[in-house]
């Protein structure tokens, strides 16, 4: 099945290289091994994707390159792909310090950086070059709150976050998204990426009675919590944050230890429901052999905006990065706009799962929280 699915990738690649859109190329640079590979092999996916079914006319070039998970590494990556000739935009790592680094080569070189980076503070460096398609911390940990207070009726929350950038702005807008709904947690501790075992925190998280534990882990550490939650035997319920609406990380479980859990993300294209997005998810099954996530959804509707932009005349990266400013996009998961900052993205939806299978079930949705999209 590996080798399957390589050759699959391969030939979208060939696809996607066998010409340029007006003479632009369309790299993407993403992390493929290390702590964030499941969710960066998502974004790839979606990209490669999106290249494949570029409007009538184009064919988009696409050379990929893992990043892995170090800034120097996204840095050297940014530096390669512009040195192949024309770019109109890249595809680029949801790693955010990868993205804090990448930015001002970003606004050096003139290229747009597309990306699916939930990190709050890529779109707060003034740089008029980066464009989030996935729901920044500021709605997603809206969404979060929001469903746990509002929906849940919880008032004593336990947070676990990820050390990571990525962790560390989750954290900051819990608390706010918390302290605006008149709720302290109760416990709030942070662990790396690369621990081996998160009974210990756990046990800590379990000590204070909370009535709700709260996460904003990567999907590995998402799925190695839920795993030793489950044996050890968790009686609250569980609401997560994006990596866990990801079927890769669902399939690290067991039905049953996903039983009461439920998460916060952009979309489910897994979940159903729109037929355009049911297309969407059996196109992406039939190239990769795995089920999409909401990683891989935004991503597609990221690049499908910009070949959208250059479908409609934009010759130049400058042309694509106007176009990305001031236009609107009608994607699969919602509608996408920028706030003069680069979020792209305005609506989060809640997911959560019965224990019977992986498949998670919709049942919140918050559209447009900034009001920005019009």
């Amino acid at each position: 099945m590996r080798r399957g699915v390589v050759s699959l990738v391969v030939g979208l690649m060939t696809v996607a290289g066998a010409a340029r859109a007006d003479g632009l190329s369309f790299p993407v640079l993403v992390p493929l091994t290390g702590f964030l590979s499941l969710e960066g092999t998502s974004q790839r996916n979606g990209a490669l994707l999106a290249l494949k079914e570029a409007p009538a006319g184009l064919v988009g070039a696409a050379e990929t390159i893992d990043t892995g998970t170090s800034p120097e590494a996204a840095v050297t990556a940014l530096e390669r792909a512009a040195g192949g000739g024309p770019v109109g935009a890249v595809a680029a790592s949801m790693l955010g310090t990868q993205m804090l680094a990448m930015l001002p080569l970003a606004a050096e070189l003139k290229v747009p950086l597309v990306t699916v980076s939930g990190t709050a503070a890529i779109t707060e460096q003034n740089n008029p070059w980066v464009f989030r398609f996935f729901p920044g911390d500021a709605v997603t940990k809206t969404a979060h709150a929001r469903y746990v207070v509002e929906e849940l009726k919880k008032s004593r929350p336990a947070v676990i976050y990820q050390t990571t950038a990525y962790g560390q702005s989750g954290k900051t807008h819990l608390d706010s998204a918390f302290r605006a709904l008149n709720v302290t947690p109760v416990f709030q501790e942070g662990v790396d990426p690369t621990a081996k075992d998160l009974l210990p925190v756990l046990t800590r998280a379990l000590a204070t009675n909370p009535d709700v534990l709260v996460l904003h882990l990567h999907a590995g550490p998402t799925a190695l919590l839920l795993k030793q939650a489950a044996t050890s035997g968790l009686s609250i319920p569980v609401v997560a944050g994006s990596a866990m609406h990801q079927p890769s990380t669902a399939a690290l479980l067991e039905p049953a230890e996903l039983k009461g859990v439920c998460a916060e993300t952009a979309a489910s294209p897994v979940s159903g429901g729109n037929p355009a997005v049911e297309t969407f998810t059996a196109s992406y099954r039939a190239a990769f052999g795995k089920e999409p996530d909401a990683f891989a959804l935004g991503q597609y509707d990221g690049m499908m905006m910009v070949l959208a932009a250059v479908k409609a005349g934009a010759k130049t990266a400058e042309d694509v990065r106007k176009a990305l400013s001031v236009g609107r996009h009608d994607g699969l998961a919602m509608r996408y706009a920028s706030d003069g900052k680069g979020n792209m993205a305005h609506s989060a939806v809640i997911v959560c799962y019965d224990g019977s299978n992986r498949v998670p079930t919709l049942v919140k949705r918050y559209d447009n929280v900034t009001g920005v999209v019009k």
